[in-house]
């Protein structure tokens, strides 16, 4: 199972330099374009998964930055909120890569951001939604830059699996 879950955390640190790499080709005023999404323009919405990430990290680690609101904007500018992604990218790689296998079937605990509840899950099911969960916003992201008139991104992850890093997942 560590595997399957070192494979989401390749998938997603390859998929977000993908996107990063297509914002960084917009102007502050693309970038900051309202354009639907739920989270707004596109810094909206990678500050989001960004914010998302680090709640999760900090459930599962119990270390690191955990803001209070899903929709903070910690990072207003493009360079500082690349530079967070690729740290917290790394950070996710290299938890995955630290869990033995029998961590994937054990359970955790950690109160709510929305509500405030105490809840207890299975790791492997929260990772699932974990993964989930960026790969939803960055459809989001990517129909953004698609409404501002940027070309179709490639992420599906059969194109990750036939990158030198992805290949050994395949």
């Amino acid at each position: 199972m560590r595997r399957h879950f070192q494979m989401f955390a390749a998938y997603n640190r390859w998929a977000n330099t993908i996107v990063y790499d297509a914002a960084g080709e917009l102007s502050p005023e693309e970038l900051s374009r309202d354009t639907g999404a739920f989270f707004g323009p596109l810094i909206g919405t990678l500050n989001h998964i960004l914010v998302a990430d680090r709640i999760w990290m900090k459930r599962f680690t119990g270390e690191g930055p955990a803001p209070a609101s899903l929709d903070a904007i910690p990072h207003p500018a493009l360079p500082a909120l690349r530079a967070a992604r690729e740290a917290e990218d790394a950070r996710i790689v290299a938890w995955i890569d630290s869990l033995p296998d029998a961590a994937f079937a054990g359970r955790f605990t950690y109160l709510t951001v929305t509500d405030m509840r105490t809840i207890s899950q299975r790791l492997a099911p929260a990772l699932a939604h974990f993964f989930n969960h960026q790969t939803h916003h960055r459809g989001q992201a990517h129909a953004t830059l698609t409404a501002l008139g940027k070309p179709s991104l490639a992420l599906d992850m059969i194109y990750f699996q036939r990158t030198e890093e992805g290949r050994p997942f395949a």
